[in-house]
């Protein structure tokens, strides 16, 4: 693991974590916690369930393209109304929100459009188009961070100090989390 001692690199290091984190879970840790609840009823079909939305086939269908995309949608919006309510904002804030609502849909989505397009990929991918393929997502997070950061600053400094408060806290506990996550 890397450890950055710089405060800012740290700092940005911790939002890409936490931005992506909460952006951008792919289709397979979807199917990942639907394989935790089948295993934890002891269901014979858990393991299927996990090959299944793993496959590449799985991804290329249009329908499972289409459930992927409605899935990820139903996760990203549960999130924004989840952080809504965490952050206690109020009406006069909702331009600023809103903004920043849809900056996480678009990031959303431009992950959830790069996910299909390697999965549909994968077959015909030398080791060069993979590890290029990691570079791609690692710059559609730069990308999603550079909109992201502008519009969270616009509504943090919208914010009350009791606002403040509560997002930072939140955001603190979603570090140590991952932190702890990383050290294990």
């Amino acid at each position: 693991m890397i450890r950055f001692k710089h405060p800012v690199v740290r700092k940005a290091n911790v939002a890409a974590t936490l931005l992506g984190a909460m952006l951008f879970a792919s289709p397979l840790f979807a199917a990942s916690s639907d394989l935790s609840r089948a295993s934890a009823a002891r269901s014979p079909a858990a393991p299927e369930m996990l090959a299944q939305a793993a496959s590449p086939e799985a991804m290329t269908s249009p329908a499972a393209a289409s459930a992927a995309e409605t899935a990820s949608s139903d996760r990203i919006e549960a999130r924004i109304k989840d952080l809504h309510k965490r952050l206690h904002l109020t009406a006069a804030q909702d331009t600023q929100w809103n903004d920043l609502a849809q900056v996480m849909r678009d990031n959303a989505k431009a992950m959830v459009d790069l996910q299909q397009q390697q999965a549909a990929d994968t077959s015909s991918m030398s080791a060069v188009d993979v590890v290029k393929s990691y570079g791609a997502v690692i710059e559609a997070h730069e990308a999603g961070m550079k909109k992201f950061i502008p519009a969270f600053e616009t509504l943090y400094n919208s914010m009350s100090d009791a606002q403040k408060k509560a997002a930072d806290a939140l955001f603190r506990s979603r570090q140590r989390a991952t932190a702890k996550k990383e050290a294990k």
